[in-house]
């Protein structure tokens, strides 16, 4: 086969790569989705065996597989994910050739570690329960540690999305040598330009007049800190915040604050095109997907001066300090009176992340087994 780094392979590989979690509608399930997809576009001489398990959504695991084309065969047993947990990252048991059959490179996400003889591949998209463990549920950071415990011993290459995910898997004792830095690439290709039904969707959401956007409702998304600083930013101004996501905390009732719930993918698009900025000042994110989002989107960022944020962003946005209400509610500002400036910078960053290149260099890793 043709190997993107400049050598050559007499015949092509087979690769397995477990797209389980791509029915969750999670950023874990963006990234497989658009990484199978955009390895079937782009390589034409290896085989690929797409595998998963589900016990009640085996069903759509088939219709999810079924929009790609390209080189592949699937694989998938009715197993449920919490049985799979449990015999690949506890018991470590059931090499995953027993399922799929024999494939030179297997990968996985940070979700499962099977056992197998192939060369091993795990992206891990982030390290929220490991790095703040007080903020996460307690089977949700054991769970972390069972799959990191197989990726330190048996992975062959990581990938991670940012060089501050590769730095904290490093200070955490993984082999620096073992790592390849790829980043993802945006959720949205381009601007929503239909204004009535951005308005539409104001109406539904019961949003009046200006609003500025905040993606995930959470105290990892810094949600009430991004309250207590939309209080403060927005005087003498006619200004709604949005909350988007599933609420994990309690948020109180306050004048001028819409928590809308989760929403569709395309009505997410509307909200960020119709938005006056992003407020995304997180405590921590692998890769920070909504900047590039709303980058695409043309509208104006606000985010954290830290983790991957910062290297995501650049200077397309604006840098805060996620502890200080004073410095995200003057971030708001800025970007409310800068709009044309970071939206010009926010266009020109975003053409630095495609998925053609994530999956190109993805491909250049699976070569690495030669």
């Amino acid at each position: 086969m043709y190997n993107t780094t400049g050598g050559a392979r007499s015949q092509g590989m087979k690769i397995g790569i477990d797209i389980s979690q791509i029915i969750y509608e999670t950023g874990v399930s963006w990234y497989t989705k658009k990484l199978v997809e955009n390895l079937l576009q782009n390589d034409r001489e290896n085989e690929y065996i797409l595998f998963g398990g589900s016990l009640r959504r085996l069903n759509d695991l088939r219709a999810k597989s079924s929009s790609f084309h390209g080189n592949y065969a699937t694989k998938f047993f009715p197993i449920a994910p919490t049985l799979l947990d449990f015999i690949w990252n506890r018991l470590h048991l059931l090499n995953v050739e027993s399922l799929i059959g024999d494939v030179d490179v297997v990968h996985s996400s940070d979700w499962s570690q099977p056992p197998t003889k192939a060369f091993k591949v795990t992206t891990i998209h982030d390290l929220w329960p490991i790095k703040f463990p007080e903020l996460s549920h307690p089977r949700i950071v054991s769970a972390h540690n069972a799959r990191l415990y197989w990726v330190r011993r048996e992975v062959d290459r990581i990938i991670a999305p940012s060089q501050a995910t590769r730095d904290d898997l490093i200070e955490l004792g993984f082999e620096k040598e073992k790592i390849r830095v790829i980043y993802e690439g945006p959720h949205i290709e381009k601007k929503f330009t239909d204004k009535a039904f951005v308005e539409d969707i104001k109406k539904q959401l019961k949003i009046s007049g200006d609003y500025i956007l905040a993606v995930g409702i959470s105290e990892r998304k810094n949600t009430k800190n991004i309250i207590k600083a939309f209080d403060l930013s927005k005087a003498g101004k006619d200004l709604t915040l949005v909350l988007v996501g599933r609420a994990q905390i309690k948020l109180e009732s306050q004048r001028g604050v819409r928590s809308v719930g989760a929403v569709s993918d395309r009505i997410l698009e509307a909200l960020y095109s119709g938005a006056q900025a992003l407020i995304y000042p997180s405590l921590y994110e692998g890769f920070g997907l909504p900047i590039l989002d709303a980058f695409v989107s043309e509208c104006p960022v606000v985010t954290s001066n830290t983790s991957s944020m910062k290297e995501i962003a650049k200077d397309a946005a604006t840098l805060v300090d996620t502890k200080s209400v004073e410095s995200i509610a003057e971030g708001i500002k800025y970007a409310l009176t800068h709009k044309q400036t970071l939206i010009k910078k926010g266009l020109s960053r975003a053409k630095s992340f495609s998925w053609q290149k994530a999956a190109i260099q993805t491909l250049d890793v699976y070569n690495e087994s030669s």
